[in-house]
């Protein structure tokens, strides 16, 4: 049944490769090879590299591919010889059934640039089948009554060959009664006749059994034989008779099995066994006998198996009528399939690319053939592909398409396109076959790196470790593959003081940033610099950004005291006037802190005191205050120990030693510095001592005391009395007003007036009272009078 239908199916093939489009490449002449069939599989056919005058090299460089018009890969070709070689083993029956020559079309395609070239291939018959009969044994009814030279027709053999391999003759044993007389009918086919040589007697011989022969004209030949059994009856003297010699009937291809397509019917005019006709196909192929069966009794003619009009479009039909006498009557059934649109429209891909680069336009992405099975309008095919896809469909030749990029790509925005390619018929319901092409859009480096943040701000303590971790600088690319690893750079900074390289390093993969060494807030507390991040395109192309490290202050600084000078060889003292006022302002403790915030914020703390309810320590400023009058039972020393603190965490301190002197006016003589200051566990040590040296020489020490005060005070008052002021050097040496302002940590404004005298035993000056507004006595007539008296006695202007 295969072979019978691919026998119907060449006789319609139309070579859709000989037809072109406007394919200026495309060969004008075709290829024509010739093979024999059953040739095994692997034979050279021929070297395509040579018939299309190309080089090896260059068939392999453009993709040389070979393309059947039946999508079946009949042969197969060797790239690096050029030889094109049998893939498979060829049928010719199968393949062409009795159509000669027997043609398979294809087409040798080029890639790169695209070009075709038609081609055929014959294949030879060689005498592989022998007639066979399709039965085994043939019967004729023939009455005693027949003539001379009658003639009845016998099933013919079939023979798969064609040309001189296909039947050829006929024979038939040797008999005198019968020889075998060949038929032509014209449309190449031959077939036997019995013709009867000599008057038959039933009551001689009432049955003959003769050979019959068919020979082909292979060499060697082949031969098939079918035994022929002849009934001799007795006289029937009518023949039947159909109504019309010739019927027609138009089936659709889609009619179910057991249908009845037609009845034929034939009239007798003999009685009884002689008038009781039966029905019978005649010279019946393996085709018919399988798609209709006839009802011997009623002429019905039934549908046995479903017919397709893509593989035989008409049945001719011999139907014989034949009575029980032995004659017969034929006729002919024409039965014509209709086409219904049962066959889907086919797409064939014969090359497509997978992936193409997002810059390129035009770019051949497929190229395909389409085909459906049925005819007219059913197979008629109209391809389309979405509308929303930067891609068209061309027509290349008949039934030929190639799919191409319409525009540049972006692969960014979309990576990967499913082309649908829907084919169409024109038929009633349209029948619709639809296949997807994934298409992979290539990247090229067309995106720079892009960071996630425009700038960045880190912030990093001061005194961390080295290759300390401070942060992490990230872009991305849009890109794919080696076109978006990125890698990050430090660029050379615009200071050029800065030693960027000292400070920070990058990891180069991860644009991780390090620290490369501690870092000192009171040296540097920020810095800039780029970054830069670079892919691995080619060329390859890159960005920048701003990164900015801040750096974090640590309480890694004690509080400095600026003053009073911490010296050990020359301690500070302050004077306290033992009529001072509760409040009065001793002196102020002036300190600074080199770190920053609340690191940098100073309290200050009376840690210890000579007399502890004495003074005060304000906590915010450092001032240091009486806090009550002064009695005569207070000690004219005083040892004051502060505690300066910042707000740090933990807190850094500092200590500083305050040395005060009560004393009872600013008229006193020079009065001479106090010892350095010891701790007191020590003074404890030697008190003893100091007692007992006290106690002997207390009395000598207060007249030597008072004897030299009077002293000095009548030899001033002299000098006084004669230079008319303060004796002063020769030449112009103005007094001079001290403005200490609050440039430290000092809250007021404290001025002193100062004379030097000539001829004295030291140059020291001090200052004795500073001029304040504010300070009364509590007599302001006493009040005046010792201002009056200091400044007769001492020279000092106290304003």
């Amino acid at each position: 049944m295969g072979r019978r239908r691919a026998l119907i199916l060449q006789k319609r093939q139309v070579l859709v490769f000989f037809v072109f489009l406007g394919l200026s490449q495309a060969s004008a002449e075709s290829l024509r090879y010739s093979v024999a069939e059953e040739t095994e599989i692997g034979s050279f056919v021929a070297n395509l590299a040579k018939d299309l005058g190309l080089g090896v090299a260059e068939l392999s460089s453009r993709e040389a591919r070979v393309v059947s018009d039946d999508n079946k890969k009949h042969l197969l070709l060797n790239l690096l010889t050029g030889d094109m070689l049998l893939n498979e083993r060829l049928d010719r029956e199968e393949l062409c059934g009795s159509t000669q020559p027997c043609v398979l079309p294809f087409q040798v395609v080029l890639e790169n640039p695209l070009q075709f070239y038609r081609a055929e291939l014959h294949v030879r018959d060689i005498n592989d089948h022998s007639p066979t009969f399709l039965d085994k044994e043939i019967t004729i009814k023939i009455s005693e009554s027949t003539t001379i030279g009658a003639t009845f027709l016998i099933e013919n053999a079939q023979d798969l060959d064609i040309g001189s391999n296909s039947l050829q003759d006929y024979s038939i044993s040797p008999s005198s009664y019968f020889y075998v007389k060949i038929h032509d009918s014209g449309d190449g086919k031959i077939y036997p006749e019995l013709v009867l040589d000599k008057a038959l007697d039933h009551e001689e011989e009432s049955e003959l059994r003769l050979t019959l022969t068919a020979l082909d004209g292979g060499s060697p030949p082949r031969s098939g034989t079918t035994l022929i059994v002849i009934k001799v009856l007795d006289i029937n003297d009518n023949a039947p008779e159909f109504a019309q010699s010739f019927y027609e009937v138009q089936v659709p291809e889609d009619m179910p099995i057991g249908s009845s397509i037609t009845a034929i019917s034939a009239k007798d005019l003999d009685m009884g066994i002689y008038g009781k006709i039966s029905y019978s196909f005649l010279h019946a192929s393996e085709d018919i006998r399988k798609t209709f069966e006839i009802n011997p009794t009623s002429g019905e003619v039934n549908l046995r198996s479903l017919m397709d009009f893509e593989v035989i479009q008409s049945y001719s039909v011999n139907i014989q009528a034949t009575d029980g006498g032995g004659l017969s009557a034929k006729c002919t059934l024409s039965v014509k399939v209709l086409d219904i649109n049962d066959n889907a429209p086919e797409v064939i891909m014969s090359s497509v690319t997978k992936a193409i680069p997002e810059n390129a336009s035009e770019t051949l992405v497929a190229l395909f053939s389409v085909r459906d099975q049925d005819s007219g309008d059913n197979g008629r095919i109209l391809c389309s592909i979405q509308d929303d896809l930067p891609f068209i469909l061309k027509p290349s030749f008949k039934n030929f398409f190639t799919l191409l990029s319409e525009k540049a790509l972006d692969r960014e925005r979309r990576a990967e396109y499913n082309i649908t390619i829907t084919a169409s018929d024109m038929g009633t319901p349209r029948l619709t076959t639809q296949h997807t092409i994934r298409v992979q859009v290539s990247d090229i480096n067309d995106n720079a790196p892009a960071f996630t943040q425009t700038s960045y701000t880190m912030f990093i303590y001061e005194n961390n470790s080295p290759a300390l971790h401070i942060g992490t600088i990230s872009a991305t690319d849009k890109d794919s593959g080696s076109n978006a690893h990125i890698t990050y750079s430090l660029l050379p900074a615009q200071d050029p003081e800065l030693a960027l390289a000292s400070l920070i390093s990058i990891n180069a993969d991860n644009g991780q940033l390090f620290a490369l060494r501690a870092l000192d807030y009171e040296v540097l507390q920020a810095f800039e610099f780029q970054v830069g991040a670079t892919d691995r395109g080619s060329p390859a192309l890159s960005s920048q950004t701003l990164v900015r490290v801040v750096v974090l202050d640590d309480n890694d600084n004690a509080p400095f005291v600026l003053y009073p000078m911490q010296n050990a060889s020359a301690p500070c003292t302050e004077l306290l006037p033992r009529v001072a006022e509760p409040g009065y302002l001793v002196t102020k403790v002036v300190a600074v802190d080199r770190d920053s915030g609340q690191n940098a914020w100073l309290s200050f703390q009376l840690l210890k005191a000579t007399e502890p309810g004495l003074f005060s320590v304000w906590a915010h400023n450092g001032e240091v205050r009486t806090t009550r009058l002064l009695s005569e039972r207070d000690v004219p020393k005083h040892r004051l120990v502060l505690l300066v603190k910042d707000n740090g965490d933990p807190p850094r301190s500092a200590s500083v030693t305050l040395h005060v002197l009560v004393v009872d006016g600013f008229s006193q003589p020079y009065l001479p510095l106090p010892e350095v200051a010891r701790d007191p566990a020590q003074e404890e040590d030697v008190l003893t001592l100091y007692l007992v040296i006290a106690l002997a020489s207390v009395s000598s020490l207060f007249l030597l005391s008072v004897l030299l005060f009077v002293g000095v005070r009548l030899c001033r008052r002299a000098r006084a009395a004669s230079l008319g002021g303060c004796s002063v050097p020769e030449g112009h040496f103005p007094g001079h007003l001290v403005d200490v302002t609050g440039t430290g940590t000092l809250s007021q404004n404290y001025q002193y007036e100062v004379c030097f005298t000539g001829g004295t035993g030291t140059n020291e000056f001090k200052f004795l009272r500073p001029v304040m507004p504010s300070l009364q006595l509590h007599d302001p007539d006493s009040n005046m009078l010792e201002k009056e008296n200091f400044r007769n006695s001492l020279g000092f202007n106290i304003q």
